[in-house]
């Protein structure tokens, strides 16, 4: 088994939307091989223990908003974003051959897939009972090897050939268009160089403060003229009320107006932890020659 920057984990298995993201990035290091995880904490686990140099695992959906189970775990200290990277997302329901739409009473997938395609489900299966799974091609892998008759999967196109389904529709996602972000993880070490393109994201807990806490974190970048594209507030656990706030900031950690701004906060109490500097996503330019996002649209997870 290979280790260190030599293995990448993601979410699996086999045709994840994940896997589609993790070929759009620049490999960690040369030779790269990638392994598959049943869960996003279980990859990156391995990469807190050192088994992976590094893991992709989905962040938020344009449709869905954020992945709580990636949240809680950037919540925790050991981990650092080194890239990131958005795919469009698209679905398909599947079954085992021999099954017709009509025959389907049970719809198995990701939840950010289940709620992206409920439109489509409460019109076309209303009376279908839904279940969550880690990831949607773990979805179609159980409905191809154990699933009970009635069972369908809602996945990416390419997993129906990959798990030998069926594919009953398509088109099931509530909004065209629809993109997943991604990022990548790995130990905390120096950030990526700088470019004229990068993104700062940070865990600030303002404190006590009330909502003038949050008011305060934002004119510390505002006033020096930096953008904060995303703030998302994820309760602490400690008591109800009590909040962190995600931040992306655009600019680099090693630019003086971001450095300025974290070290505001940080002097005024500001519990402010570091989450990593790197390339902000500006589309298709990013994609590796030679690969695509695994062929037709991905899916959600």
């Amino acid at each position: 088994m290979t280790h260190g920057f030599t293995t990448c984990a993601y979410l699996g298995p086999e045709g994840t939307f994940t896997q589609a993201a993790l070929h759009r990035l620049p490999p960690p290091g040369a030779g790269t091989a990638h392994r598959a995880f049943p869960s996003v904490p279980a990859a990156l686990d391995a990469v807190r223990r050192g088994e992976c140099g590094a893991a992709v695992v989905p962040l938020e959906n344009s449709v869905r908003g954020v992945v709580p189970a990636t949240m809680d775990e950037l919540a925790r200290a050991g981990l650092h974003i080194t890239a990131e990277v958005e795919v469009e997302v698209a679905f398909a329901l599947m079954a085992p051959p021999g099954t017709d739409l009509a025959d389907v009473t049970e719809v198995f997938s990701h939840p950010h897939a289940l709620g992206q395609c409920a439109d489509w489900l409460a019109e076309h299966l209303p009376g279908a009972r839904t279940r969550p799974a880690d990831s949607t091609a773990a979805a179609a892998r159980e409905v191809a090897e154990a699933g009970p008759a009635g069972l369908a999967a809602v996945a990416a196109p390419p997993a129906a050939g990959l798990y030998g389904l069926r594919t009953l529709a398509t088109g099931l996602g509530r909004r065209a268009g629809a993109v997943t972000r991604f990022v990548r993880v790995a130990q905390p070490w120096f950030p990526p160089a700088r470019t004229r393109e990068d993104r700062t994201s940070l865990v600030v807990a303002p404190g006590d403060g009330g909502p003038g806490g949050l008011a305060e974190v934002l004119r510390a970048f505002a006033s020096r003229g930096i953008e904060v594209s995303r703030v998302h507030s994820w309760p602490t656990g400690e008591r109800l009320g009590s909040y962190r706030y995600f931040v992306d900031a655009e600019g680099h950690i090693e630019n003086p107006a971001v450095r300025e701004a974290v070290s505001t906060l940080t002097a005024r109490s500001v519990d402010v932890r570091f989450l990593g500097s790197y390339p902000r996503w500006t589309g298709d330019r990013a994609h590796r020659p030679g690969t695509t996002a695994a062929g037709p649209r991905a899916t959600a997870a």
